[in-house]
């Protein structure tokens, strides 16, 4: 599907994203710079805050079934400074992949009810050059379900528009 007529705003959208994301912790957007301090930094992958926080970027998929590849959320996960420090050992080294998953907490409020934010996570490291794959623990919450059981395009859809226009 390259786009669609979206039922929010009425307008059409060229292309309809299958991959969506937030662009830090809400953690991090919630400090002034002088909270930051010396011992915090945020990359595209990676985010600490004052040496005490610890998140990666994340790929949270869900599977399409009338699509032809998965829906992703981009997620920050928490991760101990103790699984932190050993996926940063890890990040450039072949094999990284047949590590065993880390436990993270979701960090993403993404347009779900109820929130998203402290879901329980199980962190996957993928290939050297790949974002780590994130999944949810069992729950009865939507995004789980949405998850485990997959989404149709029209759902896409439906996610899209909520993040487009909030």
């Amino acid at each position: 599907m390259s786009g669609f007529h979206c039922a929010t705003c009425g307008e059409y959208h060229n292309e309809l994203p299958m991959c969506l994301g937030a662009p830090a912790p809400p953690l991090w957007n919630s400090l002034s710079e002088t909270e930051r301090g010396e011992n915090s930094g945020l990359s595209s992958d990676q985010c600490v805050i004052r040496g005490e926080h610890f998140f990666v970027l994340g790929r949270l998929l869900l599977p399409v079934i009338d699509g032809p590849d998965s829906f992703v959320w981009l997620v920050w996960v928490s991760l101990s400074e103790a699984s932190f420090r050993r996926v940063n050992e890890l990040w450039e080294q072949e094999g990284r992949e047949s590590e065993p998953p880390y436990f993270g907490w979701l960090q993403s409020a993404l347009p779900y009810q109820p929130t998203t934010l402290s879901l329980k996570t199980s962190v996957q490291t993928s290939p050297a050059g790949e974002r780590p794959v994130v999944t949810l623990e069992a729950s009865d919450h939507p995004l789980f379900i949405e998850q485990r059981d997959g989404i149709t395009m029209a759902r896409v859809q439906e996610i899209v528009e909520a993040a487009l226009h909030g």
